[in-house]
């Protein structure tokens, strides 16, 4: 396995809400995500997983503590700034994958590289159709999303995800709306990619057989990680 750290964080802190309601969200979450590493992140509903998710994933700022990613400081950069690190180097899976419904598969894997604008359209249009194909969907990469199943297109979610080549990739319950087939294809799907391409992944799950398939299960209570147990 490569030890190489891809992200890390120390000592976040959130707060949500306003002053006289507001919530301690995150007290002091450290973790580290090394290269080839799947990890899981449990707990009830409401103890901080998805707000965690959400800094690490740079959609949130902390109000305190430090987020690095593969060496670079990321915290309380500004928002244009957040949104080009976030492009680079962080690849988010959502529970509901938010496809565009009249883009083809390939169209919607595309849109993150639009975004970054590193690639000419023909290099755009193979790498998408490469990452389709290693999920599986190359013979339907010119179909609309609305015309794929939801397997399917949770796994074109995926592949974008991986378009950018990210150093992290986030993923917020992906096997949720799944049946346990497809889950556990997906799960298969984003553990190999991690392994053989030298990512980080850390998911929300509330499934505890996804769970005790990752190598490292922090749970969350009450905004803190309380305990992390390796495989």
């Amino acid at each position: 396995m490569n030890h190489e750290v891809r992200l890390t964080c120390e000592g976040v802190e959130r707060y949500l809400g306003e002053e006289e309601s507001r919530v301690h969200a995150l007290r002091g979450v450290s973790l580290t995500l090394e290269a080839g590493t799947v990890h899981a992140v449990v707990g009830p509903s409401g103890c901080g997983k998805s707000t965690l998710l959400y800094i690490l994933g740079l959609l949130d700022q902390p109000d305190a503590g430090e987020v690095t990613i593969k060496s670079q400081r990321v915290s309380q950069l500004p928002d244009d700034e957040l949104a080009r690190k976030r492009n680079e180097l962080i690849g988010f899976i959502f529970q509901f994958h938010f496809l565009l419904e009249d883009f083809t598969a390939q169209e919607n894997v595309m849109i993150p590289m639009r975004r970054l604008g590193r690639l000419s359209e023909p290099e755009m249009l193979d790498r998408a159709g490469s990452l389709l194909d290693a999920v599986g969907l190359a013979a339907k990469r010119a179909r609309p999303s609305r015309h794929l199943s939801g397997g399917e297109q949770q796994r074109v979610a995926i592949a974008r995800a991986l378009a950018n080549d990210p150093e992290v990739i986030l993923a917020d319950e992906p096997t949720g709306n799944l049946d346990t087939k497809n889950s556990h294809r997906a799960f298969d799907l984003l553990q190999r990619i991690v392994q053989e391409r030298g990512k980080a992944l850390l998911l929300v799950t509330h499934n505890p057989e996804i769970a005790q398939l990752c190598d490292w299960t922090h749970a969350m209570e009450d905004g803190r990680i309380v305990q992390a147990h390796q495989r």
